[in-house]
């Protein structure tokens, strides 16, 4: 299906009050590294803690009266806005999740009142039971990327974006499963044509960059990552994520466990943030000189809901352990 800007005004009025308006503020350091204004959407200060809520939310008021529970697959973030949802309308939620999940996601998701199942270590095994759930328990199955109303409360953001700075040249989006990145670039594209979209992701594990590539969904391995909310495939049915940001997107960078690393040092250090791996790709590919600015530039903080021994391990610069490979630390502005 087409996707619009009226699905996006509509899910805008759906979410109104609970999901929406999350500050725009000013990086002082980021705008000097580039030479132009460098702007953070401040997703992180969410109800849960992430910019997942919107399309969550969205989804789950959209279902008809009766419906007996949901369920998702999720590496955190999503799995905690739909069980906040599903609160919300005093329906089950079930959240399938994989080993790779840390566990502080996982509390997050068990406080809202949800059950969580562990299953596998991808994120397509945490699919599988979701949709086993589905077909012997009937419940209604929300992708976290692949599901219209999720995308259309995603884009919110963007809306959000362009109307407090109407003059935004380039807009830098984490990119995993793509939901996040389609709902800006369809309001985006409709409200400023000419905006550059730019999907950065980390280059281990980068599902849509490498799905795009090819022309089509391809698997790839999951391993653990500073960005784990960017990990996971992107399905391999996928039916409405993948064409958007295949036609939508102008360019999508790959960075590294390295530049993430110093981008959550810098968004803390200079910006006084506690945010995820995940939120900071836009600044390291940026920090990096892989994405080159030319005016007004915006990147989504998507959520603040990591490992605090992890965060406090970056900050301080200790050496990361991640699965098989060391990131080596370095003190700030060592």
């Amino acid at each position: 299906m087409d996707m619009t800007l009226g699905d996006i005004l509509r899910a805008a009025r759906a979410i109104d009050g609970v999901a929406d308006c999350t500050p725009l503020v000013p990086s002082p350091y980021m705008s000097m590294a580039i030479g132009h204004d460098f702007l953070l959407k401040l997703e992180n200060m969410q109800p849960i803690g992430a910019f997942k809520l919107r399309g969550a939310l969205n989804a789950v008021r959209s279902l008809p009266p009766g419906t007996a529970g949901v369920t998702c697959c999720s590496t955190g973030n999503h799995g905690r806005g739909v069980a906040f949802a599903a609160r919300e309308r005093s329906i089950r939620a079930v959240i399938c999740m994989s080993e790779l999940v840390p566990q502080a996601k996982v509390d997050g998701i068990r406080a809202l009142g949800a059950e969580v199942r562990i299953t596998g270590r991808s994120q397509d095994d945490a699919l599988a039971e979701s949709q086993r759930l589905v077909e012997a328990e009937g419940l209604v199955e929300i992708s976290p990327f692949d599901d219209s109303a999720v995308i259309a409360g995603q884009g919110t953001i963007g809306l959000e974006m362009l109307m407090a700075r109407p003059d935004l040249d380039h807009i830098l989006i984490p990119l995993s499963g793509g939901g996040l990145a389609a709902g800006i670039a369809v309001a985006a594209r409709a409200i400023r044509p000419g905006i550059r979209l730019t999907g950065i992701t980390m280059d281990r594990g980068a599902a849509m960059h490498l799905s795009i590539r090819a022309g089509h969904p391809v698997e790839v391995p999951e391993v653990p990552s500073l960005a784990d909310s960017l990990g996971g495939g992107i399905g391999m049915e996928n039916r409405l994520s993948f064409p958007l940001c295949r036609d939508l997107l102008d360019e999508t960078i790959l960075v590294t466990e390295d530049e993430i690393y110093h981008a959550m040092q810098v968004l803390y250090f200079e910006d006084r943030i506690v945010a995820e791996g995940a939120c900071v790709v836009g600044l390291a590919a940026c920090l990096s000189g892989k994405a080159t600015p030319k005016g007004p530039t915006a990147t989504v903080i998507t959520g603040r809901n990591l490992d605090m021994q992890t965060f406090t391990r970056v900050v301080t610069g200790q050496d990361i352990q991640l699965g098989d490979r060391i990131v080596k630390g370095r003190p700030y502005g060592a």
